[in-house]
């Protein structure tokens, strides 16, 4: 099989009409990977793949990708791309849609690999690019996996949520374009754009933290806060929508610089035994997370300039007021209603967080009974 087309680096498109880059793209067999059924109701699988076509690119869908996606949806996306064999691989949709894009292009570069575990405990990361490359088009403001190395995919036996992260997994074409977003619901903005918003300040407040990563950061914090509400409340202001895209993929940049802290891993540990959205699982422990990490003088320093800059104090209760401005419930017992497993699971959970890759660039490492005192706060709302 030919090597696809080198390219003179990365490609990041950004800003209103950045998808008509599509047509100068050269590849000639684009396998698209879709999630749900928003961008074919929105017309955008249409205009896309019309691009492509213009361009004279032979083109395959691959649809029906879940939220948490799932390794047998990952072997499944990459056993049709083996048949296909495409030069180009694009993922049009949201967070999930990109990190199972991303993955099955792993298995499709490399079909000898057969397991999860193959490519979590591979030494060194398989290579990429061999046949193709990888382009992200993303339809939500949030996850930021079209700047990002890594990705999210849960064990299709257990359900448990596994991170793998890499350099060989950053997109070598990233095109936000603002007008993609349009058909994200209420709900799904808010969620995703907390998602953003997390990636922002624990960025800010890593032990990585860095002068590029704070630049990146703090105005994508200040961005978020401000416009999220904007994004909620009317979906279609095409300017607004920009701004969000733009700020999520700006604490993109920057997490993938410095890396997260213990929402994430929390977050990442409740998805996977009581499959709570991503987004919103890192909305609800945010404000729980400030405080803790709080303790310490420099993360406590980092989020007092932060929220003066926002025009608050307090940027605990800032993100309280915000959560409520988007409908987003203050603790899990509203959303978790089995309230004796979840006390069950506080020792498995807070060893899950604990081990988190996440958890060790935290201002703060908890140790278990920390962990495991977060979770109950978190649930109960105190």
């Amino acid at each position: 099989m030919m090597r696809p087309m080198k390219l003179a680096g990365s490609q990041l498109l950004f800003g209103k009409g950045c998808l008509e880059h599509i047509k100068s793209l050269e590849y000639k067999r684009v396998v698209i990977v879709l999630g749900g059924s928003s961008m074919v109701k929105s017309g955008m699988l249409d205009k896309v793949r019309d691009m492509f076509k213009s361009s004279g690119a032979e083109v395959a869908v691959i649809e029906g990708v879940e939220p948490d996606p799932s390794f047998a949806t990952v072997k499944r996306g990459a056993k049709e791309m083996l048949a296909f064999r495409p030069d180009l691989i694009v993922a049009l949709g949201g967070g999930s849609v990109m990190d199972a894009g991303k993955t099955m292009w792993i298995y499709y570069e490399h079909p000898e690999l057969e397991t999860l575990e193959d490519v979590l405990q591979a030494v060194p990361f398989p290579k990429l690019r061999e046949k193709a490359h990888f382009c992200c088009i993303p339809s939500t403001a949030g996850t930021a996996s079209e700047v990002s190395r890594s990705v999210v995919i849960s064990d299709t036996e257990t359900g448990m949520k596994h991170g793998i992260g890499n350099m060989e997994m950053m997109p070598d074409i990233a095109i936000c374009d603002p007008e993609v977003t349009l058909s994200m619901p209420a709900r799904i903005t808010a969620e995703t754009g907390m998602d953003a918003l997390t990636h922002a300040i624990e960025a800010l407040v890593s032990t990585r933290a860095n002068y590029i990563g704070d630049t990146l950061a703090l105005q994508a914090a200040l961005d978020i806060m401000e416009y999220l509400p904007q994004a909620y409340a009317n979906g279609g202001d095409l300017e607004i929508r920009e701004k969000m895209l733009n700020a999520s993929m700006a604490a993109g940049l920057a997490f993938t610089n410095v890396s997260l802290g213990i929402v994430h891993s929390m977050a990442h540990t409740l998805g996977g035994y009581f499959h709570v959205p991503h987004g919103l699982g890192d909305a609800m422990l945010l404000p729980y997370i400030i405080e803790f990490n709080s303790q310490d003088e420099r993360a406590a320093g980092i989020y007092r300039s932060l929220a003066e800059k926002a025009g608050g104090e307090d940027l605990a209760a800032m993100i309280r007021e915000l959560n409520g401005k988007l409908h987003i419930p203050a603790s899990f017992q509203e959303i978790i209603k089995e309230e004796e497993k979840y006390n069950e699971l506080l020792e498995e959970m807070a060893k899950a967080a604990k081990a988190d890759g996440c958890t060790k660039t935290n201002p703060v490492i908890p140790e278990l009974d920390q962990f495991k005192a977060l979770f109950q706060k978190a649930y109960k709302g105190e």
